[in-house]
């Protein structure tokens, strides 16, 4: 009260209307009172600097001849009452906004935090990643860098698998710095006047199938990747843009994304915050989900599995290896905590998600150093208990208690023996056991699991 008895009558009376209205418009005001009243303030500091300046450097600068300045003048001393007068409104308007937000039980936003989930295909991560998409004040993306790979093309291992890792962080760090016009050079065909009906997944994203991102829906513009629950029009890039600023947090999922120590710069970039969730699932698992999700690649896996005339293909089987020792390779880095990564990596098992979905969510949120909204967790509990026929390969409800393990008896024990050759030190490292027979493999009753994946790596 004594606080409110010190501002003038009009301004309280001014006051006591405002805070009729929407608390949200009452700040509204106040902020923007505070912006424009810094803008006056500074460039009042400003002029009064210039005008402080000696005689001496004036001519200098102008390389013109001056008359001495006196050292008081009218003007001066008339800038300095109104800068004074500027700075005592500031602080009242202030503390008043201060005021207002603790009445009306408002806290100030925390610092924005960037979530990175790194993953690869079918290790559960549209699944872990609706997670932050089911978050309100996250904006999420998913795969925005499949438009790169699509159209950006490198040849695999050496120098051009360093290139397309350069060109993917980079992609990656104006991603995460809301600069989403930087797909528009890869996106097919190319975005008109920053409008696409083209960008890969929109619908897995909430942030851009919802006001003011959503804007009304064209006649005759078919969009492939539309919004799930409501008809929106071409993606207005510049409108997606403002609407990440406007979050408080951004998340990003990737399966395109393999070596952790590419993201040194961004991890070290002042302006982002960045959290790195290094998602991993049994190579095993992935081979037999891969084989169900992209059949016509492992043809010769299944025909090796079924017949075992024709050995398999040893460049596949160097693939296989290559892609778990990559991600061997960056958990051991992300586990050794470098000074760069330090508080800034986490490893999570899908098949520990899958178990308990809650949890590892709450555990990820708080690694993120975000509190979950209500939504999450009622997201999550009517998404892990789906029924039947909605487990499809690209589903992301899932029974997930009862499925993660299915792939046990989808796989024939000697594809498992192949991976467990290949992939057996990434194994070791996440907390898989190997399956030394058939009858092993289908044990239920046997679990394939350590107690779980190592949180520090010497």
């Amino acid at each position: 009260m004594e606080r409110r008895s010190a501002l003038p009558q009009d301004f309280r009376e001014l006051l006591h209307c405002l805070k009729m209205r929407s608390k949200y418009a009452v700040l509204l005001v106040f902020v923007v009172g505070l912006v424009i009243i810094e803008k006056e303030n500074n460039f009042i500091s400003r002029v009064s600097d210039k005008l402080k300046q000696s005689p001496q450097v004036l001519p200098e600068a102008n390389e013109t001849e001056t008359s001495p300045v006196p050292a008081e003048n009218g003007s001066l001393a008339s800038l300095r009452q109104l800068d004074t007068a500027f700075s005592q409104l500031r602080t009242r308007l202030r503390n008043v906004t201060l005021q207002l937000a603790g009445e009306l039980g408002m806290a100030a936003p925390g610092p924005r935090r960037h979530v990175l989930l790194m993953a690869t295909t079918r290790t559960g991560s549209s699944f872990v990643g609706e997670f932050f998409n089911q978050q309100g004040n996250i904006f999420y993306l998913f795969e925005p860098l499949w438009h790169i790979e699509r159209t950006v093309t490198f040849e695999p291992g050496g120098a051009n698998a360093v290139g397309s890792a350069l060109v993917y962080r980079d992609v990656l760090q104006q991603l995460l710095l809301c600069d989403l016009y930087i797909l528009e050079s890869f996106i097919s065909p190319a975005p008109e006047e920053h409008l696409t009906a083209a960008l890969f997944r929109r619908g897995s994203s909430r942030s851009l199938c919802e006001e003011p991102v959503c804007t009304p829906g064209l006649k005759k513009v078919f969009e492939k990747y539309h919004c799930k629950n409501r008809r929106c029009g071409p993606l207005n890039i510049t409108l997606a843009a403002e609407a990440c600023r406007h979050k408080q947090h951004m998340a990003l999922k990737t399966v395109r994304i393999r070596q952790l120590e590419f993201l040194q710069p961004l991890a070290e970039d002042p302006r982002l915050d960045l959290r790195i969730i290094q998602l991993v699932r049994d190579p095993r698992a992935v081979l037999a989900s891969r084989m169900v999700a992209f059949s016509g690649k492992y043809e010769s896996w299944k025909k090796w599995a079924a017949e075992g005339e024709a050995p398999l293909q040893e460049d596949e089987v160097q693939r296989l290896r290559g892609n778990c020792e990559s991600i061997r390779l960056s958990a051991e880095l992300g586990l050794r905590q470098p000074r760069w990564l330090r508080g800034r990596y986490m490893l999570v098992r899908y098949e520990d998600v899958a178990r308990a979905p809650l949890r590892k969510a709450l555990e990820m949120y708080r690694f993120a150093g975000i509190h979950p909204t209500p939504q999450v967790e009622e997201w999550i509990r009517a998404n892990t208990q789906a029924p039947q026929d909605g487990n499809g390969i690209y589903s992301t409800q899932k029974n997930s208690s009862e499925q993660f393990e299915k792939w046990r008896f989808s796989i024939p024990f000697k594809l498992a023996q192949v991976v467990q050759d290949a992939c057996e030190p990434a194994m070791r490292l996440f907390g898989y056991k190997l399956a030394s027979s058939a009858q092993e493999l289908t044990n239920r009753s046997l679990s394939l699991l350590e107690e779980g994946p190592p949180t520090r790596f010497t």
